[in-house]
Formats: structure tokens, C-alpha cells, sequence
């Protein structure tokens, strides 16, 4: 699920470009042994371990699609005549492996954690229509139709505003009829992501997510559509974004589409004060959010009882993405 705030590429910077060479040496190894003591536990007592398997394949189609990548690069770099201009673009090249190496890495690392608290169990939630209600008012996710929430933060590229707008519009996704969320993120004025999302909510009060629609734009183009997915096609499936009773240590996934869409949540605590421009508010839940497709991502986000996200804290930068106005039609 697409965060409200902007995400940025927190990787370490290295001294040099033979570090980054040398870096790309040692994680294509250190992958590798951590897939070593995987396979080891993707069979327990003769029983498959679904979740081990998933992270052990995701792993090794991420470093395939990242040699892909550079070798394209590569082939791109053989059609410059310059030499100079060459040798930077193999080097540019060897780089940008060394860091798409290093995020399956990290990747890796994210989803080991993530099984070890999810369990074995092949992730297959059993969806069915008539166990779906029409309105969202799990008091920590209330979408109301007609209510847009507008956001701010400043961030390294300037002033982010986001309105996440809760549509009269509706979609049935999987048999589940979904209410439309439509999400638009300006910087500095500019669009620069614009995005549908689904949410549906159960007879139990569990707040799901059925997928989204999204466009990140530079300049007015469409520059990827990296995220969206839709529960029911290509085997991507809904996640839950909001409990219906939640609880400290709860720990659960938010959206699965394989390598594409995958975000976890965990419900770190309940009691939470939190101050914003909109206003103050108490007893809220604080969870927080990581992704093995952004491994150096680390979020937490506050959610105020009858109001919903007030607050996103992002816990590498210390940037804020805060409630300031609640706009009802």
C-alpha cells in the first residue's frame, strides 16, 4: 500500500566506485548464506514451510531481474562512441547492480523476520462476499464518502501535500464491493503521484485492502505504475490494513503481490498522545509499517480513534507527515 509520505533512497553512500564494486562482490555472498539456513528451515519435519519457500524464490527472482538489468545496461552503455563517456556508463552500470543487489539483500533479511512472526502457513485468506458490509467505521479507519484528508510534510525535495480523498465511487474486487479512495500527492505544487485505492471492511470490523491503481508523474509523464495490483488477478491477494480488535504485537500483512506490493504492519502500542496541526489527540494506535521491497524504509503511523491516520513518522529521517485539515463536502 502506498504510504502518504513520499519515499526516499536511504542507502548508504560509499567512499568511492571501487567500494561499490567490492560491495556488489560481497552481497551477491552474503544473500546467499542466508539462503543456506532458509532451505534448511523450508522443510520442518517433512513439512513445507510455505512462507521460507515464498522469501527463498522471491530472493532469487530479485537477483535475477537485477543481473537483467544490468547486462541491458550494459548494452545500452556498448552504443556510446565517446570512451570516456563509455567507461562512466559501465561503471554507472556496475553501481546500479551493486545496489539492486544489496535491496534483495536487505529484502531477504526483511521477509526472514517477517516469517519467523507470521508462521509457515501459506498465505491464502479465504475471501468471501457475503462476510463484507457496505460502510467502513472501524474506528481507527473510518471512510467516509464525501470526507478528504489533507496531509503535509517537508521533506528533502520541499513541501509534500497529499489528499486522500474517500470517493462516492465504489468497485467490486473479488466478489467484494470496495470503496474508492482517491489519492493524489503534490510536491512544491507539482503532481507527482495519483493513485486509486480499494478498502472494504468486514461483518468483524477488520478494514481490508484490495489493491490500487497507481501512477508516480515527473513533469506530467508517467514514470512507473510500480505498486498497483488488484486482489483475485496474477495470484495477488487482499491484506488487512486495520484491525477490527487490535492488539500490542499484532503483526499481519497489509497487501500481497509478490514482489510488487508487499507491506507488513505491527501494532506497537495503544495509548499514544499525539499533537498535529488539525489538533491533539489521545489513546492512539501506534503501528508500524516496513516493506523487504524497500528494506531501509521504516515507518510509524498513528491512528486516532474516531478519525483515523493523523500522523506519519519516518523513523530514519525523523520526517513528519501530518493531519492539518479534514475537508467534508
Amino acid at each position: 500500500m502506498r504510504t502518504i509520505s513520499a519515499r526516499h533512497d536511504i542507502r548508504p553512500e560509499w567512499s568511492n566506485k571501487k567500494s561499490r564494486r567490492c560491495l556488489a562482490a560481497v552481497v551477491v555472498a552474503v544473500p546467499a548464506l542466508f539462503a543456506s539456513n532458509l532451505v534448511n528451515h523450508a522443510i520442518v519435519a517433512g513439512e513445507a514451510n510455505a512462507c521460507q519457500q515464498t522469501t527463498l524464490d522471491t530472493l532469487a527472482a530479485c537477483r535475477e531481474a537485477a543481473e537483467s538489468d544490468y547486462k541491458v545496461a550494459l548494452g545500452k552503455c556498448v552504443n556510446i562512441t565517446d570512451p570516456a563517456t563509455q567507461k562512466d556508463c559501465r561503471e554507472q552500470a556496475a553501481t546500479d547492480r551493486a545496489d539492486a543487489i544489496q535491496t534483495c539483500q536487505g529484502g531477504l533479511e526483511v521477509r526472514r523476520v517477517a516469517c519467523q512472526k507470521l508462521g509457515p502457513a501459506p498465505y491464502d485468506p479465504v475471501i468471501d462476499p457475503a462476510n463484507f458490509v457496505s460502510r467502513i467505521d472501524n474506528p481507527y479507519f473510518p471512510l467516509v464518502p464525501g470526507k478528504t484528508f489533507i496531509y503535509e510534510s517537508h521533506t528533502s525535495e520541499g513541501l509534500t501535500r497529499d489528499q486522500f480523498a474517500v470517493t462516492h465511487n465504489t468497485r467490486v474486487i473479488a466478489g467484494v464491493t470496495c470503496v474508492e479512495v482517491h489519492d493524489s500527492a503534490f510536491t512544491n505544487g507539482a503532481l507527482t503521484e495519483d493513485t486509486l485505492d480499494w478498502f472494504a471492511q468486514d461483518k468483524d470490523g477488520n478494514v481490508w485492502y484490495f489493491g490500487e491503481n497507481t501512477h508516480e508523474l515527473e513533469d506530467g509523464l508517467i514514470t512507473t505504475i510500480e505498486g498497483t495490483f488488484m486482489a483475485g488477478v496474477n495470484g495477488d491477494k487482499p491484506g488487512i490494513v486495520m484491525k477490527a480488535h487490535p492488539a500490542v504485537g499484532d503483526f499481519y500483512r497489509q497487501e500481497f503481490s509478490l514482489g510488487n506490493a508487499e507491506d507488513y504492519a505491527e501494532t506497537l502500542s495503544l495509548n499514544e498522545s499525539v499533537r498535529v496541526p488539525f489538533g491533539s489527540f489521545d489513546h492512539c494506535l501506534r503501528s508500524q509499517e516496513t516493506t523487504p521491497l524497500e528494506p531501509d524504509l521504516l515507518e510509524d503511523k498513528f491512528y486516532a480513534p474516531g478519525v483515523g491516520s493523523v500522523l506519519e513518522v519516518d523513523e530514519n529521517t525523523g520526517e513528519r507527515t501530518e493531519l492539518i485539515k479534514i475537508v467534508t463536502e
